[in-house]
This record gives C-alpha cells, sequence and structure tokens, in this order.
C-alpha cells in the first residue's frame, strides 16, 4: 500500500536492506543468550568471591554485591539514552559489547594471578556499565519487523517471547554450569569462560549486521524534547486551546514524517490536554517565524510526551508484582533451608530450585507462542492472540497464585513442626539441631513453576507493550524504563519485610519474620503479598481501563 512507503523508507539506512525476520532472529538470537551466559556467570557467585577470594567480611561483601546490582540497574538507561539520542541502537550495542569484553578479561585476569581488589572492582564497574543492554537488544530487534504488516506484528510478538527465552537459557546455563566451574575448579576459568562467551557475542551481533534491515536513527536528546513541551505548555498557560485540534501546530517531512527524525507523526489524544497549549500556535509565534522550540511544539512532540505519561500508571503496577516476584530469593530459601533437600544421597541447596522458574519459562514460552496465542487470535481475531495489557493482567493473577502456593506450603510447614516438636531444626547454619523436617524440599517446585509462567505473561508482555506503546525516537528509553520497575521492587520488598518484621514483633512477640524461621509466620506474610497482589490487580484493572492506545498517522 502507498501509504507504507515514508515508515519503510526512514527507518532503512543505506545498509543493504536484505534478510527475512526469521533470519534476523536467528542470528540474533545466540547474542543474548551469550551476553547472559557471561552476565549470570559473575553476578551469581559474586557475594562468595567477595568473601573467599577478596577476604571482604559478609556485610561488606553483601553491600558490594547489592551496590554493584543497583548500578547494573541503572546503566540500562544509559545505553538506552544513548541509543536513543546519539549513537543509534545498533553503534550503541556493538560499544557496549566491546566494553563487556574488557570487563570479562579484567575480571580473568585478576581472577587468574590474584591482583589487587582495585582492579577486580574496576572489571566489575565496567561490565556494569557494558553487561545490562537488554532494553536496546529488544529494541533493536523489534524494530526489524515491518508494524505495518499484520503478520510480521505477529512476529514481532513472538520475537518477544524468543528474546525472554534466550535470557533464560543464558540464566540456567550461567548460573549453574559456570557457578560449579567456579566453585569447584577455579575462579580464573570460572571467569575466563564467560569472557569466551562475550567474544562470541560480539562475534554474533556483528556476524549478523547484513541481515539488519530496519536502523532506527537517533532523534536527539528525548530529555530536551519533553522539556521544551512543559515549558512551552507552561508560557502558554492562559492560551485557550482550540476544540479544532487540526488548527494545532504540526509539521512533516516530504514523505510525511514528523519533525522528529525517524518518527512517524502521532495522532492527538484528549488526555493532558494542558500540555496542548504548547502546540497553539498564536500571533507572537507566527510573527516570529520560525518559532522557538521552547515556544511551540508540534503535536507529535506532544503526544511523546504524553505517551510517555500514559505509561507511568503501567510502570508503577510492574512494583507490586516485583516485590511479591522477587520472594524466590529471599523467604522462598528461608523456606526451603529447613525441609529435607536430599533426593537418594545427593544434597539439593534450596536456592538450586529457582532453576525450576527457569525451566518453567523455558516450558511456558513454546507453549504460549504456538499454542496459546494461535487460539487466543481465532477466539479474538486479536493479531497477538490477547492485547498486552490483558496478557500483562493474567501474569498478575497467576503470581497471586504462586503465593498462595507458598502460603499453603508454610501452614503445612508448620503444622509438621508443631506434630514432631522441631522447632528448633534448622540447616544448623545458624545453631539448632542441624536436622531437617520430615518434609521434602521439593513440596516447592509448584510455587516457582507458577511464577515462571506469571512471568511469560507479565514480564514478557511488559517488554513488548513498552516497545510498542513508546513514540518511535524513545523505544530503548522506555524499554529501560519498564526494567527500573523491577529494581524498585526489590527495594519495597525490603521495607515491606523490614516494617512487618517491626509491626508484629511488639510486646515481645516473635512476629511473622523473625531470625528463628520456625518460630515465624512466612503464611501470614505470604497472605499480606497474595493481598497487595489482588490490590494491585484492581487498580491496574482501572488502569487499564483508563489506557489511550498511541496513535500513529500514516
Amino acid at each position: 500500500m502507498e501509504m507504507e512507503r515514508p515508515w519503510n523508507q526512514m527507518v532503512r539506512t543505506a545498509a543493504p536492506i536484505a534478510g527475512h525476520p526469521r533470519e534476523i532472529a536467528a542470528s540474533s538470537g545466540p547474542a543474548p543468550s551469550s551476553s547472559c551466559i557471561a552476565y549470570f556467570a559473575v553476578s551469581t557467585n559474586l557475594v562468595n568471591y567477595l568473601k573467599d577470594q577478596l577476604h571482604e567480611g559478609s556485610k561488606a561483601a553483601a553491600n558490594g554485591v547489592t551496590n554493584w546490582l543497583g548500578t547494573s540497574s541503572i546503566t540500562p538507561l544509559l545505553a538506552a539514552f544513548l541509543a536513543d539520542a546519539f549513537l543509534g541502537r545498533y553503534w550503541t550495542i556493538a560499544l557496549f559489547l566491546v566494553i563487556s569484553v574488557v570487563a570479562y578479561v579484567v575480571l580473568t585476569v585478576s581472577a587468574a594471578v590474584a591482583l589487587e581488589s582495585a582492579a577486580f572492582y574496576a572489571g566489575l564497574y565496567l561490565l556494569a556499565l557494558g553487561g545490562t543492554l537488554q532494553p536496546v537488544l529488544s529494541s533493536f530487534g523489534a524494530n526489524q519487523f515491518d508494524e505495518s504488516d499484520e503478520e510480521e506484528r505477529g512476529r514481532q510478538s513472538s520475537f518477544f517471547n524468543w528474546f525472554y527465552f534466550s535470557i533464560n537459557v543464558g540464566s540456567l546455563v550461567g548460573g549453574t554450569v559456570l557457578v560449579w566451574v567456579q566453585s569447584s575448579v577455579s575462579w580464573g576459568l570460572g571467569y575466563g569462560i564467560p569472557a569466551l562467551f562475550s567474544v562470541l557475542a560480539v562475534a554474533v551481533f556483528l556476524a549478523g549486521s547484513t541481515t539488519y534491515r530496519r536502523h532506527q536513527p537517533p532523534a536527539g536528546s528525548p530529555l530536551t524534547r519533553v522539556a521544551q513541551v512543559v515549558v512551552a505548555a507552561v508560557r502558554k498557560c492562559g492560551v485557550q486551546v482550540p476544540e479544532d485540534e487540526s488548527t494545532l501546530h504540526e509539521c512533516e517531512d516530504v514523505d510525511g514524517m514528523s519533525a522528529i527524525q525517524g518518527s512517524r507523526r502521532l495522532a492527538h489524544t484528549d488526555q493532558f490536554r494542558f500540555l496542548d497549549k504548547a502546540a497553539v500556535e498564536t500571533a507572537a509565534d507566527k510573527a516570529a517565524r520560525p518559532a522557538s522550540t521552547w515556544r511551540l511544539c508540534t503535536v507529535t512532540q506532544v503526544e511523546e510526551l504524553k505517551c510517555v505519561l500514559r505509561l507511568l500508571p503501567v510502570w508503577a503496577s510492574g512494583i507490586i508484582f516485583a516485590a511479591a516476584y522477587t520472594q524466590m530469593t529471599t523467604t522462598f530459601i528461608l523456606q526451603g533451608d529447613t525441609l529435607d533437600p536430599y533426593v537418594g544421597g545427593f544434597r539439593v541447596p534450596a536456592a538450586v530450585l529457582s532453576v525450576f522458574d527457569t525451566l518453567s519459562v523455558m516450558l511456558w514460552v513454546p507453549l504460549y507462542d504456538r499454542l496459546v496465542v494461535p487460539l487466543a487470535r481465532r477466539a479474538t481475531g486479536h493479531d497477538r492472540g490477547f492485547t498486552q495489557l490483558a496478557r500483562m493482567g493474567v501474569g498478575l493473577v497467576v503470581l497471586t497464585l504462586a503465593m498462595l502456593a507458598a502460603g499453603t506450603l508454610e501452614v503445612a510447614r508448620r503444622g509438621v513442626i508443631a506434630r514432631h516438636g522441631m522447632y528448633d531444626t534448622n540447616t544448623g547454619a545458624g545453631g539448632g539441631d542441624g536436622r531437617y523436617l520430615p518434609l521434602s524440599i521439593f513440596w516447592q517446585v509448584p510455587q516457582y513453576v507458577v511464577v515462571g509462567a506469571s512471568e511469560v505473561f507479565t514480564f514478557i508482555g511488559q517488554m513488548e507493550f513498552f516497545y510498542d506503546q513508546a513514540p518511535d525516537a524513545m523505544r530503548s528509553l522506555c524499554s529501560g524504563l519498564s526494567m527500573t520497575s523491577f529494581a524498585l521492587g526489590n527495594y519495597v520488598s525490603s521495607a515491606l519485610v523490614t516494617v512487618v518484621a517491626r509491626a508484629t514483633a511488639r510486646g515481645g512477640r516473635d512476629g511473622w519474620i523473625p531470625d528463628d524461621i520456625n518460630r515465624a509466620h512466612l503464611d501470614y506474610f505470604f497472605w499480606l503479598l497474595a493481598l497487595l497482589c489482588v490490590g494491585n490487580f484492581g487498580v491496574y484493572l482501572l488502569i487499564a481501563r483508563w489506557y489511550t492506545y498511541k496513535k500513529t498517522v500514516d
């Protein structure tokens, strides 16, 4: 169709327009897997390296890990900003992948020849800078699909599923096999193998260069454009917005694209009407042609800011989800530490059970992509099977079921303790008699599996939603924004544990979360999380009803 030409022309560069989306996905798929294998090989066992090799105390090592993880949650926004504003996604990925290779080499040399801790930390923070490319990688991959073609839109949705699948393959290999190499063979080899995987990631990404057929050009700082809209709207706070939206200021290039490089024009929406004042052309603006961009903005520029504002409530709903999700790394492990970990003569540590979450994701992705979506597509007529908001909502409900499963197991665990009088029984690490409860740790598997299912709906749905609903020139940045809800969810979880522990331990009581987990009421805590998930889902339904989808002008 003729109206598709401008979009196709503007997003393609002088690079060869070769390759089919399936070929592109096949060539770029190993890149995130290789990168994630390397990243998780370092992050999973980092606290033990700091304690055992750098001889840091437990508190210093824990703080070192959390500080590094915090930095790693911020740097994706930096990479995304550079990609959207200045470098473009392709060159940003290439640059940061090379930085990650340098980081892994420094870590490997530091571990192999026992260099000073300063050298190790230098490599570690280089990795925080170069190893967190998920928002830019996912945006670049999704950009290879033609959104004006219904079939390719469906393939784009499938791309996000398999992109997340590849991340979980990386975490499975990096967090198990390579952690074993570090602990049982040597740290030098345990970091040297991730270095090789990081080189492989660079090679795979660059090898696919001739198949990448679409490149979103950098459009300058999105923060500047947002500030211009706010300043212009405030300056014209006394100006009346006309009823006829067609009179609002807009300009386009010869191909019908917006004035923002490589971006389609956005249709006017009625939400946040105050911001429309920035696009009202006054007599002073006409007299000062060309008008200052700090006094007069285009409709597309105003709608860019509206898109971001509409995304924020959806983003906020992910914080409670992340707070419940992160129980896998905290209360689930505390619960599992008291359960019988033996299968024959083989001991399964509680932390290892998170592998069932990863395996659940790897099972659910193909089931969702090949079975659920086609069936839903026939029932709803929607090219993706479900709307993205509906998909995320399903995940919120599923995670609630995981909290209920954890709470139910905790009731059973406390029942075993009461029947056998085993209140002083634990793993022996913190006292007690060192025995385990006569209840298998594998009763935890269902709650891990259900958490994995919730990821496939909510995390992948969120990744796709923030890409799809972001303005063309802000897609990497908005994808990075979606990841920050997970970081905030961790902080909320920590705050919730602290508040609940203090509030329920008044008057000399043990409370819900005392140091002695066998005298705790973790079941109450899981019920509380389930209740928060239900409340969050209720608010989410209101947000979904209020939300207005982005509309482009062809």
